[in-house]
């Protein structure tokens, strides 16, 4: 110890202390300057957008209000995606290495093709980031107690009301906004495919099976033969036989009894579809309850029918389906908004909600109709999340 504090007092024979002192307070100024002069240089817009990977983000950001609009201030790549305290900005910088080595070493984002085949994993990274930070760096400019609502148009000022009394993350509801979206169905498409593979492994031997995708149903053990209906996506079958890669299946569901009584749904008196039943197959019906609508009147009846469908796409849990589902509910309509809860809108309020939307998003056919069927699964008068 005595020889350790020895060294501190004279921790040189040559240079007095004081020498010492100043040769530090100089390398701690230089070393400042430089650390100053490195996060200037490297993050202005020029040094940004020197990689070629980042021409097409950077015409897609000359066309946003971020970069000329009727004021005149200019939101640079900086004020959106990098803090703007020292500690933030030095993990930024960490952060922005792993880009460089993707982009020089991995080759992972090295030419347009890649990057465009990356962007949804990319983009998913800032937002998930921004989330993190409760979008610190968009609130630096767009704080809500400056927010003059009376200067807003009457739907944004609602919004924006709403999302100030939760003092909401910017990003659930503004995607997009400085850079083209990413093809947000890459993610829930390679879910299904998932999926698929899962049903494939599981070969359809339960004796409780769900549809992945539609399905046609036969009357016979024949693939071939004239369908006579329709397995919907999500539906639930009970196995009663089983003929090469056939399945000999009871559906159960409920029916109007007037009209001709081709929908079956999953619930009496809400319109959540489950198959559709005509001729040989319609013909194995059976009544097993009957019911009055109190809300309608209208009577309804619950069956069962049997049918064949092929062994394909069944799997034999719901919840893989319900949670592709809900990963498809917040890649469309999660995109440009933040989107409701499943439970605000009853199961029959689902079917006008998801069709006044239906412009916003690009869905197949199947896709749409098994998003609607967990809406409608989780929705106000059907249980709401974790229901089913």
């Amino acid at each position: 110890m005595k020889k350790l504090w020895q060294k501190i007092k004279k921790p040189s024979s040559k240079y007095s202390i004081l020498v010492l002192v100043l040769v530090g307070i100089g390398l701690s100024l230089a070393g400042t300057f430089v650390v100053h002069k490195g996060f200037e240089m490297t993050s202005t817009i020029e040094f940004c957008t020197s990689c070629h990977t980042m021409e097409q983000n950077y015409a897609e950001y000359k066309e946003t209000v971020h970069f000329k609009n009727a004021s005149g201030v200019q939101a640079q790549c900086v004020d959106c995606h990098q803090p703007k305290d020292f500690p933030g900005k030095v993990f930024r910088k960490l952060e922005a290495a792993k880009d460089l080595y993707h982009h020089f070493v991995t080759g992972k984002i090295d030419t347009p093709e890649k990057f465009e085949d990356h962007r949804l994993e990319m983009a998913q990274t800032v937002w998930d980031r921004m989330s993190s930070q409760n979008s610190k760096t968009c609130k630096s400019c767009h704080a809500y107690d400056d927010m003059d609502h009376s200067k807003q148009s009457a739907k944004a000022a609602f919004e924006m009301k709403k999302a100030a009394a939760k003092d909401m993350n910017c990003i659930e509801c503004h995607k997009g906004i400085a850079h083209e979206l990413p093809n947000m169905a890459g993610g829930f498409q390679k879910d299904f495919q998932a999926l698929q593979a899962t049903a494939n492994e599981q070969g359809a031997t339960a004796q409780t099976l769900f549809s992945l995708g539609e399905k046609p149903l036969f009357a016979t053990a024949d693939a071939n033969s004239k369908a006579e209906g329709k397995l919907l996506p999500a539906s639930e079958v009970r196995v009663l036989g089983r003929q090469d890669n056939m399945l000999n299946v009871k559906i159960q569901g409920w029916l109007e009894k007037s009209g001709k009584g081709r929908v079956m749904t999953e619930y009496m008196g809400k319109r959540v579809f489950k198959a559709t039943i005509r001729g040989d197959v319609k013909a194995t019906q059976q009544v097993l309850a009957e019911e009055t609508d109190s809300a309608t009147d209208i009577v309804w009846q619950q069956v069962s029918v049997e049918a064949w469908v092929t062994a394909d796409d069944m799997i034999d849990n719901i919840q893989p389906i319900w949670q592709y589902a809900e990963q498809m509910y917040g890649s469309t309509c999660n995109a440009c908004h933040a989107a409701p809860d499943p439970a605000h809108f009853t199961a029959n309020g689902w079917i006008s909600g998801l069709n006044a939307m239906s412009a916003y998003y690009r869905l197949s056919k199947t896709e749409e109709r098994t998003l609607l069927k967990y809406l409608q699964n989780h929705g106000k008068d059907t249980g709401g999340t974790g229901a089913h």
